[in-house]
């Protein structure tokens, strides 16, 4: 088994794989602070809440946007899994040409996100990943990473319309009942809602207009499913879209 982990700014998304299939997920906070038995133990228990054994897994591959978690889960694979965990880099062989003018600036989550893409639906193909930042990432045809676009996300949107207004109130982002609310928690959820449905689909337009016009575009992140809905050029919602490009990667380098 492979045990999979994406360590975010705001979440850290850990995946169990069987062979091909992922058999188990889990969506925890990012927590700087933790130490390495606290991760541990954490495991311990999901594992134990799954039925799962840790002696199973034979494999541990990690992307992270969170420098100052790296030891601490290189110590928990160590020492609670009796392994050395596989991280991301940019010199990792993970079958996509990068194209950035520097390659360590990428985000080891982009570059899973693209292969999985590229593995999934083919090229050319755009990424949106809906995290703490919205990142655009484009991918052609011949499998190479070319770059991308990265915009604020949406609960910076909402913390920061939160904290800089005397009088507008703290608002779930959802699908509003209607496009012009009648009240403010209505208003204030219509102009998330279709602001950023506007901001998504009109990078994307200007990324087809560059790629052509049989580029897919996918979405990952928590607000997949709900921005998707209104979306004009969203072709699918992929909840896992990580955790499959990370197995594809650690698969790529086990065969190599």
């Amino acid at each position: 088994m492979l045990l999979a982990l994406d360590a975010g700014n705001t979440n850290i998304t850990i995946g169990a794989f069987d062979g091909d299939k992922l058999i188990s997920r889990w969506r925890l906070r990012t927590i700087h602070e933790q130490t390495a038995d606290e991760w541990g133990i954490l495991m311990r228990n999901l594992f134990a809440l799954n039925s799962l054994a840790l002696e199973r897994i034979g494999g541990i591959v990690i992307s992270s946007v969170v420098p100052p978690l790296e030891q601490n889960l290189t110590e928990m694979a160590k020492r609670y899994f009796g392994l050395t965990p596989m991280f991301v880099t940019a010199a990792t062989d993970t079958g996509i040409t990068v194209r950035y003018d520097n390659p360590r600036e990428v985000g080891a989550d982009r570059i899973v996100n693209a292969v999985a893409a590229y593995q999934k639906y083919g090229g050319p193909c755009v990424v949106v990943d809906l995290g703490t930042a919205i990142t655009f990432d484009a991918v052609s045809k011949d499998a190479e990473y070319l770059g991308g676009v990265i915009c604020p996300g949406i609960g910076i949107a909402i913390g920061g319309l939160f904290s800089k207004t005397a009088r507008l109130p703290m608002v779930d982002f959802r699908e509003p009942e209607k496009l012009i609310g009648s009240n403010t928690v209505g208003s204030i959820q219509s102009g998330l809602y279709y602001g950023f449905i506007g901001l998504i689909d009109g990078i994307i337009e200007r990324m087809r207009n560059e790629l052509g016009p049989a580029t897919r575009a996918i979405a990952t992140g928590g607000q997949a499913p709900l921005i998707i809905r209104g979306s004009k050029y969203l072709h699918a919602a992929d909840e896992d879209l990580t955790l499959d490009g990370l197995r594809i990667i650690w698969q790529r380098n086990q065969i190599s």
